[in-house]
């Protein structure tokens, strides 16, 4: 890991909610809400896969202690550290970050 802590982005398309994240935080801090559906690409075996599929995901920020087991947890890199601090919310709610604040912006930046 090369990055400085602060602000955790979810790479949302290498993530499989394997839930090893959130059962890893010595906190609970992250929250994940998941379904399972057919693999399409199974349809022809004769015995059809299920696959992962993430409806939530959130990191509740006033709860969180930023020491990264989250993300050397990870067996997907799914989660990074981009090195930017979490900016204050006016209340603690601001503070859960859901799918669309935590995923990085076209620049790789994540959104505010």
């Amino acid at each position: 890991m090369t990055a400085t802590h602060g602000r955790i982005r979810l790479i949302e398309d290498r993530c499989t909610s394997c839930m090893i994240c959130a059962r890893e935080c010595p906190v609970w801090c992250i929250s994940i809400d998941a379904h399972t559906e057919p693999d399409p690409a199974s349809e022809a075996s004769r015995r059809p896969r299920l696959h992962n599929v993430l409806d939530r995901f959130a990191i509740d920020w006033s709860v969180c202690m930023y020491c990264g087991i989250c993300v050397d947890e990870c067996p997907f890199d799914a989660l990074e550290w981009n090195g930017e601090h979490v900016s204050p919310g006016a209340s603690l709610p601001d503070l859960v970050h859901q799918r669309d604040r935590l995923a990085p912006d076209p620049g790789g930046r994540p959104t505010a």
